[in-house]
C-alpha cells in the first residue's frame, strides 16, 4: 500500500527483455535506504517487487499483465520514473490509499500554465472515468492528485510547483501517456452495490464510428 507521495525521481539504468516481461534496473538514492529483496516499490504508479539491491540501483521484474496496463512497456534507458516505498502503518497519510494496481493508461490532451502552476487535462478511458469525481483523488504516475473537474472521458488536475519539481509531472507534455489508478474505496462501493442489486452492472461500450467521432478520434 502506498500514499501517492513520491519520494524521488529515479532513472532507468537498463532494460532486459525476458520471455514473460521485462527486468528493469533503476538508479535511485533516497529509497535505497533499508531496501531489501522482496519488498514493494511503486514505479510510476505500478507496484513492483524488488528482486535485486545495489549501492546505487535496484531491479524489478515487470510482468506481461503490468506491461499491458501501464506505460512501462515503452520504458527505455534514461526514462525518469517516480519512486515511492511502501507506506508504514505509523506514517502520516499525506495523499490517499494507493495500491499500485494501475487501472489503465490516460493521455494528456492539454497543458496550460496558470501562474506557477500547470493545469493538465487527461483523457481517461471510459471504464476508469466512472470512478473519477470532482474533488476526489486520482493517482497519476504514482502521484496522489486532486481532480479539479471531470467529464465523461476526461479530468483536469493542477500540478503545483513543488510537485512539478520533485516528480515527472513537470516533464509531461501533450500526447504523453500516464498510468492511472482510481480511488480504491469507490471500487468496493460499486462492487457491493452491484452484488445487492442496487445499481446495474457497467456495460461494455460499443466501439463504433459514432463512439470514435464523439471522442475526436476520427
Amino acid at each position: 500500500m502506498f500514499s501517492g507521495i513520491v519520494e524521488e525521481i529515479g532513472a532507468v539504468k537498463s532494460v532486459q527483455k525476458g520471455l514473460h516481461g521485462l527486468r528493469l534496473s533503476i538508479l535511485a538514492s533516497t529509497i535505497l535506504e533499508d531496501m531489501y529483496i522482496g519488498e514493494s516499490v511503486s514505479v510510476s504508479g505500478a507496484c513492483l517487487t524488488v528482486t535485486e539491491c545495489g549501492e546505487q540501483d535496484f531491479a524489478v521484474d515487470v510482468s506481461t499483465e503490468t506491461l499491458n496496463l501501464t506505460t512501462l512497456s515503452s520504458t527505455s534507458v534514461g526514462t525518469p520514473v517516480n519512486l515511492e516505498r511502501a507506506m508504514k502503518l505509523n506514517d502520516r497519510l499525506g495523499g490517499h490509499l494507493v495500491t499500485g494496481h494501475v487501472d489503465g493508461i490516460g493521455t494528456i490532451r492539454r497543458r496550460e500554465q496558470e501562474g506557477d502552476a500547470i493545469l493538465l487535462t487527461i483523457e481517461v478511458p471510459e471504464p476508469i472515468a466512472r470512478y473519477c469525481v470532482k474533488k476526489g483523488s486520482l493517482t497519476v504516475d504514482g502521484i496522489s492528485l486532486t481532480v479539479n473537474d471531470v467529464s465523461d472521458h476526461a479530468c483536469a488536475v493542477t500540478i503545483i510547483p513543488h510537485t512539478a519539481n520533485v516528480t515527472t509531472m513537470g516533464l509531461r507534455q501533450v500526447g504523453d501517456g500516464v498510468n492511472l489508478e482510481t480511488d480504491l474505496i469507490g471500487k468496493y462501493v460499486e462492487r457491493l452495490l452491484h452484488a445487492n442489486g442496487k445499481i446495474p452492472a457497467p456495460t461494455t461500450p460499443v466501439i463504433d464510428r459514432d463512439y470514435l467521432q464523439k471522442r475526436g478520434l476520427i
